[in-house]
């Protein structure tokens, strides 16, 4: 997928929403797009795990981990089954671990830091529902664009 946000915040201007730069890219895929998918959750990643465990159709995963740097919310096994079940990205706003081979992946990982300790597995949080941090709400079926330059959300296509 060939784009660079700038280009398309510079052909879109006022129909597109720019998230504060706070991510750092971890994934294989360094530029990435698609329609999006939420989570609400708080250092439990289950539904993490159960939702890129089902097909992604290039969809990009939005995780709004309430900006906890206390514990690793996706990890090298999550993302293998991102890779598997075709999900284009994840959006962590919280943290990740297995940066290292996490870096070897078909699969765009921005998340906030890195961090060793694994989170619980109780299953609580929200799926599908509109999540707001870095100054912008993320609503599923919208559309998310993340390169070097940073995070744009679009109501529709843009490519």
């Amino acid at each position: 997928m060939e784009f660079q946000t700038t280009d398309l915040c510079d052909a879109n201007e006022g129909k597109v929403r720019a998230v504060a730069p706070m991510f750092r890219s971890y994934g294989g895929k360094t530029r990435f797009a698609g329609p999006i998918r939420t989570l609400k959750v708080f250092e439990d990643n289950a539904l993490v795990r159960s939702t890129l465990d089902t097909p992604g159709n290039g969809a990009v995963l939005v995780v709004d981990a309430g900006g906890s740097l206390r514990c690793a919310m996706l990890g090298d096994q999550l993302g293998l089954l991102g890779v598997k079940n075709g999900w284009a990205g994840v959006i962590m706003y919280g943290c990740i671990r297995d940066s290292g081979p996490l870096a070897r992946m078909d699969l765009g990982v921005f998340a906030l830091a890195t961090h060793p300790m694994k989170s619980v597995k109780k299953g609580a949080g929200d799926l599908d529902i509109p999540v707001t941090f870095g100054g912008v709400t993320f609503v599923p079926g919208q559309y998310l664009y993340a390169d070097e330059d940073g995070v744009i959300v679009s109501e529709a296509p843009l490519l």
